[in-house]
């Protein structure tokens, strides 16, 4: 009995740890490379040669969509074959699913590059220091606060040279994705 209830707890923390990391979510930069509507696919060739096949959901939020009426129709709002982007998505039975995509090209989402020279992540902020000495602090989205975590070390927070991707909205700058440059 012992055994059969330390193997049913053994079974039942693996199942949620492996659940758990199937939630968690990645972002991939690279160029488009094909749409299909139909299937609701994109695939994306990263920065390092790897092609990603996404399945979008009818619900994807893209940001940096210049054409909002188009964005209205097309599920992928103007992004188009050649497009840059950013793909923020999760892993579920082997899937790459994508519920956001920022359009990072010349046509989409504003870009500033800097020193990060703070990083609060309970507050969602990024400070990033640019080349003028002009220091810019950018609220980030739940995904870009989770991305950026990841992306820049801890202890490099504050020499981290990065480009932020962001939007503008009442004076409010709003990073939705944060690249590290090497």
């Amino acid at each position: 009995m012992k055994k059969t209830i330390a193997f049913m707890g053994a079974f039942l923390l693996t199942t949620s740890l492996s659940l758990a990391a199937q939630d968690v979510v990645h972002a991939v930069e690279g160029t488009v490379k094909k749409i299909d509507a139909g299937t609701k696919v994109v695939v994306v060739k990263s920065e390092d040669g790897t092609e990603h096949t996404f399945h979008y959901a009818k619900d994807v939020t893209v940001h940096g969509a210049k054409d909002t009426e188009k964005g209205a129709t097309d599920a992928l709002g103007g992004i188009k074959e050649g497009s840059k982007v950013a793909v923020h998505y999760t892993v579920v039975g082997g899937k790459e699913t994508t519920h956001e995509i920022d359009n990072i090209g010349d046509d989409g989402l504003k870009a500033s590059e800097g020193t990060v020279t703070h990083v609060d992540r309970g507050a969602k902020t990024i400070a990033v220091k640019t080349a003028d000495g002009t220091e810019e602090t950018f609220h980030m989205t739940d995904r870009a606060a989770k991305d950026t975590g990841k992306g820049i070390a801890e202890g490099a927070d504050k020499s981290a040279k990065v480009t932020v991707y962001y939007t503008e909205k009442a004076g409010t700058k709003t990073a939705h994705f944060v690249k590290q440059v090497f």
